[in-house]
This record gives C-alpha cells, sequence and structure tokens, in this order.
C-alpha cells in the first residue's frame, strides 16, 4: 500500500516572521532524519527558491505557475542537496491573477499526480492571503504558521485562522492547524512572553513548545545558501529546529527507506 504524504502548508498574512526560513530548516531537518522531502515555493518572492540554490532561473526552468497552469509537476522537480523543490520567481505574481476565477484545486490536483513518493511536501505560501494561499490551503492537510513575537503580526493571526476555518467548512474538510510555531523570540523580553500568552489563549495546545529566538546564524545562513544544520549546526537555532521538527514529525507518516535520486 502506498504510503501517505503528508503535506504541510506555512503561512501568515505577515511578511517578516520567518516564514520561508522556517519551512527550509524544517525540511531540511526532515531530510536529515531520512524523510523524502519536497518543498514547493508558492511565494512570488521566491525565497525558499533562493535558500535552496536557484536563485537565477532560466526561460526552459518549469515553475510553479507553469506547474498551475497545467505543465506536469513531476517535470518541475528540481533537487537540491538532500531535498527536491519546485521553484518560483516573479511570474507567479502574474499567475495569481489568471486564476482568480479558476478552480481553488489546481495545486491539489497536480500534487495528485506526482510519480515519485514524498514523506512530506512542505508549501511556503506569500505574505497575504490571496488565491495562491487558498490554493495551498485547499491541497494541504495542516498549516503551520510561524507567528513573529510583536504585537502587529499577531492581529492578523484571527484573520487567518478565520480564513483556515472557512477552507475547512467549504472546500478542505480535513484541513487542520498543525501548529503554531513562535519567532524571534525572547523569553527575556515581557512583550514576547505577552504574545505567546495570547497565542495559547487563542490556539492552546497547538503553540509549539519550541520557539525560535532570535539568532544571527539563522539570519546569516541563507545568505550562504545554507540551512543552519549546515551553516552552524551546534548553534542554538539548530537545535530548536531540530526540536520544532521533532514536535512536527508526532504527526509523522510511515517514514520510506532513502533513495537515490
Amino acid at each position: 500500500m502506498k504510503k501517505k504524504t503528508k503535506i504541510i502548508a506555512f503561512t501568515n498574512q505577515k511578511g517578516g516572521v520567518g516564514k520561508s526560513t522556517t519551512c527550509f530548516n524544517v525540511g531540511k531537518a526532515l531530510a536529515l532524519d531520512g524523510y523524502q522531502c519536497l518543498f514547493i515555493d508558492g511565494d512570488p518572492q521566491g525565497d525558499l527558491s533562493t535558500m535552496s540554490g536557484y536563485r537565477t532561473l532560466s526561460d526552459e526552468d518549469i515553475t510553479l505557475y507553469d506547474v498551475l497552469h497545467g505543465e506536469d509537476i513531476n517535470e518541475a522537480i528540481k533537487e537540491s542537496g538532500d531535498v527536491s523543490i519546485i521553484v518560483s520567481d516573479e511570474t507567479l505574481s502574474r499567475g495569481e491573477l489568471d486564476l482568480v476565477n479558476e478552480s481553488r484545486t489546481a495545486l491539489k490536483d497536480a500534487l495528485g499526480k506526482l510519480e515519485r513518493h514524498f514523506d512530506y511536501v512542505l508549501i511556503d505560501c506569500p505574505p497575504s492571503l490571496n488565491v495562491l494561499t487558498l490554493d495551498a490551503l485547499v491541497a494541504c492537510d495542516e498549516v503551520i504558521i510561524p507567528v513573529q513575537a510583536q504585537y502587529l503580526p499577531l492581529k492578523g493571526v484571527a484573520r487567518l485562522k478565520e480564513t483556515i476555518e472557512k477552507t475547512r467548512s467549504t472546500l478542505n474538510p480535513g484541513l487542520k492547524i498543525g501548529g503554531v510555531v513562535v519567532t524571534f523570540y525572547n523569553e527575556r523580553r515581557n512583550l514576547d512572553v505577552q504574545v505567546r500568552e495570547s497565542l495559547e489563549t487563542a490556539f492552546g495546545a497547538k503553540v509549539f513548545e519550541t520557539a525560535i529566538s532570535i539568532n544571527t546564524k539563522i539570519a546569516e545562513a541563507p545568505s550562504h545558501g545554507l540551512s543552519i544544520f549546515e551553516y552552524a549546526p551546534s548553534s542554538k537555532g539548530a537545535k530548536q529546529y531540530k526540536a520544532l521538527t521533532a514536535e512536527i514529525v508526532n504527526m509523522k507518516p510511515q517514514r520510506s527507506k532513502s533513495s537515490k535520486r
């Protein structure tokens, strides 16, 4: 029997909360543990693609834009070390306009045509509640919400929660919130503690025990095209992302054996 793929969307309508960085490092941590992981860069800014080593794309590259417009998803998969990725760039912004009047199942349908098994598909959503985010919410099993430990990012989470609940009631009955991760956290700062307490009031046990601290190594690693585990494996940031990933894997599918690519 074919093993189930867990599809997780990382989303927050507020930019700058560590969404792409969290998606990237969680995927890399999964790969280190032997899981087969596919990144979907659903953000026109292309940060996940850049982190994965695809800083410049050519006209021959098949991107998520092309996949959402009917190209074979299997032909779009690229390799980036121990993970795979479907890349994106600013073209996806134009694609968003094309998709406004289309079915919200374009990404779900494409993922259903994957020929290779992945234990996890991680979708990095754009920092807004647009049609690309809705496509990801329809396609995924669960949502992970990175929230910066500040007041303004907290305000937008309520609206995101409403969107998730509406998507569950109309287009994806199985959708759930996998967890909320506090980022840029300083446990000695009162505001950070208050933000975490507010999230725990709103989401209860869905708030991950592991918070991601403000960490220079985490900020530096992407500029070198490296995960925190490659750039600073003994750093506090590496330990936190390993711990966060361990929490995520509590909902794990059966692990598949590593395979040659």
